[in-house]
């Protein structure tokens, strides 16, 4: 049974996918630039996030395209990134913490249940992150929530500080 608190960031994302739909066609995720690149994380292999260059998982958890979309108009660009790889929950929130805040994102917080919700910020952007921990037969779960505010980010230097 999933709790409130899970259901409700769902509901937030939901709302704002829906409010930016309004204003522009949904378009759906099949580009391959679109899909995780791959770069270097800090003491294991990472892989960077499709348009996404400050957000890094591990490698060993695998895109799943079936469950994911994405949303891009002139002021907006988000979307809904699943994974799911055979790692421990509590491993998997570390490293993501840590790949985080060495991308300058702040760990805005933190609900701990059955499952791990993290929430980061950065100038105009943000990203809700859930994992849901493998039970004995399945794989760890990992969905992430990113918003990006382009409008905003375009009176910003190199720095994130206003022009």
């Amino acid at each position: 049974m999933k709790s409130n608190k899970t259901l409700g960031l769902g509901n937030i994302f939901a709302a704002l996918v829906l409010l930016f739909s309004l204003t522009a066609c949904m378009t759906s995720n099949t580009d391959t630039a679109e899909l995780p690149g791959s770069g270097v994380g800090g003491a294991m292999m990472g892989s960077t996030i499709g348009n996404y260059e400050d957000i890094e998982i591990p490698v060993d958890m695998k895109y799943i395209n079936a469950n994911s979309m994405s949303i891009r108009t002139e002021s907006f660009r988000g979307g809904i990134i699943h994974y799911k790889g055979r790692i421990e929950a509590n491993s998997l929130k570390e490293y993501i913490v840590t790949s985080m805040k060495k991308n300058k994102w702040k760990l805005a917080g933190e609900v701990s249940s059955q499952d791990i919700i993290l929430a980061f910020t950065k100038p105009h952007r943000t990203c809700m992150i859930q994992i849901k921990p493998n039970s004995s037969l399945s794989d760890t779960t990992l969905t992430m929530y990113v918003t990006v505010d382009l409008a905003a980010s375009r009176t910003l230097n190199a720095f994130g500080e206003p022009m």
